[in-house]
Parts: C-alpha cells; sequence; structure tokens
C-alpha cells in the first residue's frame, strides 16, 4: 500500500495532471540547480515548496543588498552576514519545507568537480549568468544522457529552452560560440523581478513534468518572453545540427579543461580567482590579515576589506575579489595576501 501524500500537497494533487502518483514521484525525485540568483532561488524555493525530495544548489556567490530586489530567498540578515546563497538557502529551505534533503555546496562548478555536483540526480536546472558554465552543463547533461532546462533573463526580457534527450537541439546546437562583443547584463541593463520570476516558474513547471514521469509532456518549444511589452513568442526548438560538435560529434572541451584562470563576473566589477589546489585554513588566514585591514569571517567564507577592494574568501582557496574587473591585478592581490 502506498503512503498517503500529505495534507500540505492536496492543492497539487488535485491537479489533475499531477495526482498523487505524480506527487509520489517528485518525493522521491533527484534535482540540482546551478546558480542560486534570482532564477535559482525562485527554483529552490518552487520546487521545495511542490515536494521535490532531494535538492542539490550549486553556488559560488554571497548575499548582498542588491540582490534582495529579484532574489526570493534572501533577507537583508543575510547580506549583512555574507552569507554564501547556497548556505543561505538551504538554511531558508529547512524552514520552508522540512521534509526534504537540501544539500548546499558552495563552489564554482568547474571541469574537475561537475560530476560530484550534478552526479546521482535526475535533472538539471539551470541559474547560471554566464555562457561558460552553461556549456560546461550542457556538455555533461549531453554526455551522461540527462535532462537540463536552460534560462535566461535580463532587463525585461527572458528565454527559456529544455534540453531533454539527443532528439532535441542542445544550447551548442543554438549557440555553437559564446555571443560576441558586449552583452547587457543586469548590472548594466538592470532586470525586473517578474520577468525572473517568469523565467523560473517555466522552468519548474518543465522540471516538474520531469520528475513526476510526465517528461514527454514538455513542449518543444524555445519560449521567449517580454513582461514589459507583454510579448511572448513560442518557436518550435530546432532538430539538432546535424554538424554540432558537442550532440553529434561527441566533442566536449569545456570537460576536459579544468578551469583555474582568473574570470571577470558577469556586471559585477570583480574577479573570482581559483588558483589553489589544496584548502585554505581560514582561521589562519584571518589572523594574517586582521593587522592590515578589517577582516568578517564565518564558517562559510573571509571577508577582507582594503580600500577600494573588498576580498572573499572560501575555504577551497577560491577568491572573489570586488573592486576591478583587472585579472592581472586581482591575482596580484591574491598572490599579496592569501598566497599561491
Amino acid at each position: 500500500m502506498s503512503e498517503p501524500v500529505p495534507e500540505r500537497y492536496s492543492r497539487q494533487v488535485r491537479f489533475a495532471g499531477l495526482g498523487e502518483e505524480g506527487q509520489g514521484r517528485l518525493k522521491k525525485a533527484r534535482a540540482a540547480i546551478v546558480g542560486c540568483g534570482a532564477l535559482g532561488s525562485f527554483q529552490a524555493a518552487s520546487l521545495a515548496r511542490a515536494g521535490v525530495g532531494f535538492l542539490r544548489i550549486i553556488d559560488r556567490d554571497y548575499v548582498e543588498l542588491n540582490n534582495l530586489q529579484r532574489q526570493w530567498l534572501f533577507e537583508e540578515s543575510d547580506a549583512e552576514q555574507g552569507l554564501p546563497k547556497a548556505a543561505a538557502a538551504a538554511q531558508r529551505l529547512a524552514l520552508i519545507n522540512s521534509s526534504i534533503e537540501v544539500e548546499p555546496v558552495v563552489a564554482d562548478l568547474t571541469a574537475s568537480n561537475i560530476g560530484d555536483c550534478l552526479g546521482e540526480v535526475e535533472l538539471v536546472l539551470d541559474g547560471t549568468d554566464n555562457f561558460e558554465t552553461r556549456y560546461l552543463i550542457n556538455e555533461f547533461c549531453v554526455r551522461e544522457n540527462l535532462p537540463w532546462i536552460y534560462g535566461a533573463a535580463v532587463e525585461s526580457y527572458g528565454l527559456v529552452m529544455p534540453v531533454l534527450d539527443q532528439e532535441r537541439s542542445c544550447l551548442a546546437c543554438l549557440y555553437p560560440d559564446p555571443p560576441s562583443g558586449a552583452q547587457p547584463t543586469c548590472e548594466t541593463a538592470g532586470v525586473l523581478n517578474t520577468v525572473t520570476s517568469t523565467v523560473a516558474a517555466l522552468q519548474c513547471s518543465m522540471a516538474m513534468q520531469v520528475l513526476s514521469g510526465n517528461g514527454h509532456l514538455v513542449p518543444r518549444l524555445i519560449t521567449r518572453v517580454d513582461v514589459w511589452s507583454g510579448r511572448i513568442r513560442q518557436s518550435a526548438q530546432p532538430e539538432p545540427r546535424e554538424d554540432c560538435s558537442v550532440c553529434r560529434e561527441n566533442s566536449f572541451p569545456y570537460l576536459e579543461g579544468v578551469r583555474r584562470t582568473p574570470i571577470s563576473l558577469c556586471g559585477r566589477n570583480a574577479v573570482q580567482i581559483h588558483l589553489r589546489t589544496s584548502p585554505l585554513d581560514l582561521g589562519q588566514l584571518e589572523a594574517r590579515l586582521a593587522p592590515l585591514g578589517r577582516v568578517r569571517s564565518n564558517e562559510f567564507a573571509l571577508r577582507f576589506f582594503l580600500e577600494p577592494y573588498e576580498m572573499t574568501i572560501f575555504p577551497d582557496g577560491r577568491a572573489i575579489i570586488q573592486g576591478t574587473t583587472d585579472t592581472g591585478l586581482a591575482r596580484s592581490l591574491y598572490a599579496r595576501y592569501v598566497g599561491g
């Protein structure tokens, strides 16, 4: 005899497309969310409330005050403490639904850790803000035949595309190369919280279809929406390109390289550094840096204020240097204050 569905999901179960059987599948389902910003925080809250049994949340960043306009899980106290987004999200989700398991991963998704980060899940949701990480996700999911759902939003415009199987085009089919030239970002062009929530809601609906055993119902469509003009446009998801280097030729350049070079963070006036191969003792680092400037720390990260720069350093040796987009300067600051 099957376990009765809790009352908390009763309104969801009454939806004929899901029912008790679908809700039971959600309880056993496992999903990963890459990026816990505007898209990922909404995805995490939605799937947790829907009763998805296991959520792994992967994010490299920490909560800032300007996140609160669109990142639904966080509060002012999270920003004041500088909590990593994945850890803050896990704390909040435990209050929302204590019956599910949430695994926070405070890390940058790279070729070296993607197997662990995306292993043993049934679906991946894209909540990232850069094409490099999306290409990495795409290659891993194509190689492992793992469904994932691409989403993006800036200004008032958003886009959603499911990549569920080898019969559908993958991200590299649509974008063989990253977009060239300067692209609008949330910092340079702004973003409405209504478009991020719209995109994330569409992604979550598709995720619930897949995880409840109704993946065949996910439409073969690319959805584009502009919440300011009110326009919604859908076009048929094209067939895979015969010359696609990823899903047809099984070439995985992003998976084959371990990303350890400094990278400028999208629209952040910041650079991420990850040059170490061994973990850091944040307590020892705090003692070393305290005479040199203001230091704040918790179990997740250490923040070092050295005007006009701010360094946030994580136990795995990764650091985000705010106040510059010059990777050479960021590398120099890292070497000077953290070491090799």
